[in-house]
């Protein structure tokens, strides 16, 4: 279904245009110079690629810890997640945008360059990849649901500890824009999407509570 979602060029020029535009007008354009800067430095352009492509395994490894030794934080996660991928693609299909490396000049396409696995897919239009799902980032996102089941699975008996969870997707708010993938207002995006889902999660699980403490109520004893 990502695959599918937003795929018209003409659009996703004239969003990210758009975005970019608002983009000015905030000083929050530093894409390209993030990105010459990367280029410049081999030896984080090869981690920022292993980061931006190796990132489902930490998140694989904490939403298996948590579903088999932190149950009692599992359905909180899952719900979160249930909530943010529908948003995801329904945002990708109302709202398709060019990446910096497609619509930004001067924009060095790293991961194209640099991939481990062959870069040559991420600018294969033909493919049956999206391309134009530029916002929100769900490297960011994803990245997010994953420290956010970690912070949710270790607050309890290690807080400070669980806020180091966080960092991870710092990282690749840093590595989705330095490589050409991402804007700033994507990731902006994505935080109001993370959050939003969180919320959303929170108020399912309130009225999953009260429905079923209301049909407990009203029901008959048994004689």
């Amino acid at each position: 279904m990502h695959n599918l979602a937003g795929t018209d060029v003409a659009s996703a020029t004239t969003n990210a245009q758009a975005l970019q535009s608002v983009e000015r007008s905030l000083n929050l354009d530093i894409e390209v110079a993030a990105n010459q800067w990367l280029a410049e430095n081999p030896v984080l352009m090869q981690s920022a690629v292993l980061y931006y492509r190796l990132y489902y395994l930490p998140l694989a490894a904490v939403l298996l810890w948590v579903l088999f030794f932190r149950v009692e934080v599992f359905p909180a996660v899952c719900r979160t997640l249930v909530v943010m991928a529908p948003l995801a693609l329904l945002i990708f299909w109302l709202l398709p945008m060019s990446p910096p490396r497609f619509a930004l000049p001067g924009i060095v396409d790293i991961v194209a360059e640099h991939d481990l696995f062959g870069g040559g897919g991420s600018r294969d239009l033909t493919n049956g990849q999206n391309h134009f799902s530029a916002m929100p980032s769900m490297h960011v996102g994803w990245s997010g649901l994953c420290a956010y089941a970690a912070w949710l699975a270790a607050r309890g008996t290690h807080p400070r500890l669980a806020l180091l969870a966080w960092l991870f997707p710092v990282g690749m708010v840093a590595v989705v824009i330095t490589t050409g993938n991402h804007y700033v207002l994507d990731v902006a995006g994505t935080v109001l999407l993370l959050t939003i889902s969180i919320a959303a999660a929170a108020a399912w699980d309130r009225w999953r509570r009260a429905w079923q403490d209301g049909s407990q109520t009203h029901m008959s004893p048994v004689s």
